[in-house]
């Protein structure tokens, strides 16, 4: 197992959550459960963590609150300050009496109990070393290196600014369509060359539906954005110049380059929570590679994979499937 090259990790850590700290709720009650009612005579609360509630003995600090709170996430009705902060206070208030009738009742001693608390007690453990590495990772050091590194990849990439003219043809085998499609490019290109503006041709001709609002105008692009017919033609054409009909999954296009420039990468501010999302997502991803290569992984629940003369196992993962093009718009997906 290898850690994602680093244009990979800034294009999925979107789509990552966050890692909760929070014990969670069966934890808390578990652990309130395992411990029992606090004995009477307790060392006094440190000044910055108040005991703000007692159920039966048992404490309620001000940062079980922040806790609860982070547990609970979005179930809390929307309310002002004090009335959430009266709401978490019932909420552990509960969960104290439960975990406590649920003592009395040796819920702590059944075995599913157990196993249960055995999986969360693991769980708990994992997210705090992995909030630690995280943490430790998230140096201004280190993300300005992040930085400068996707700068140096995205500042050589140039980009295109063009319209376009879009003749669609459903069916790729119909000839006649792609041939009647063609047609109308050609009488499209004949008007734009007679002195008519592309933007307006555009609008009136265009069967791509965004293009009729704003005159095909499809923005500022990458070369690996566009479908490999698309791009080769647009960027091989200089500012001001229109094609001829250019054929691609779609149908067939006219395209006019508005403008050519060097990507602008973004400001640091501006991608620094992305930032510090990759710095700590790369270092927990290193973490775990390092202990699974150092660990004995056996799996039992299935034979092991035979092994063929001269072949070495793998743990690659299947390839993604190829993303498949938009209807009418010559951007990828």
């Amino acid at each position: 197992m290898t850690t994602p090259p680093l244009l990979t990790l800034l294009q999925s850590i979107r789509s990552i959550p966050r890692l909760r700290t929070g014990l969670g709720a069966l934890l808390a009650v578990a652990i309130l459960a395992a411990a029992g009612p606090a004995p009477a005579q307790t060392p006094p609360p440190p000044a910055s963590d108040p005991v703000v509630a007692k159920v039966n003995g048992a404490e309620i600090h001000q940062s079980d609150l922040a806790l609860a709170e982070e547990d609970v996430g979005p179930n809390i009705p929307a309310a002002t300050p004090e009335a959430k902060r009266e709401w978490l206070i019932n909420y552990l208030t509960d969960m104290a009496l439960l975990s406590q009738q649920a003592e009395a009742q040796k819920v702590q001693d059944e075995p599913e109990f157990k196993r249960r608390l055995a999986f969360m007690r693991e769980k708990a453990l994992m997210e705090a070393l992995l909030g630690d590495i995280g943490k430790t990772a998230l140096t201004p050091e280190a993300m300005r290196s992040v930085y400068d590194e996707a700068v140096k990849q995205i500042s050589d990439e140039q980009e295109v600014h063009a319209r376009h003219i879009l003749f669609r043809v459903p069916d790729a085998k119909d000839e006649k369509a792609s041939k009647a499609a063609e047609d109308k490019a050609k009488a499209a290109l004949a008007r734009i060359k007679g002195g008519e503006d592309f933007a307006a041709v555009a609008k009136e001709l265009t069967e791509d539906p965004p293009g009729k609002q704003d005159g095909g105008d499809l923005g500022y692009f990458t070369k690996d954005q566009m479908v490999p017919e698309f791009s080769e033609k647009a960027f091989s054409m200089e500012k001001g110049q229109v094609s001829g009909p250019v054929k691609t999954a779609f149908g067939w296009h006219i395209i006019k380059v508005e403008d050519k420039r060097k990507r602008k990468p973004p400001e640091f501010d501006a991608v620094k929570d992305q930032i510090e999302t990759f710095v700590t997502r790369k270092a927990q991803v290193e973490l775990l590679n390092k202990l699974r290569q150092q660990a004995k992984i056996e799996r039992l629940d299935k034979p092991a994979p035979s092994s063929k003369p001269g072949a070495a196992p793998s743990d690659k993962p299947a390839a993604a499937p190829a993303n498949k093009p938009a209807a009418t718009d010559p951007k990828k997906n």
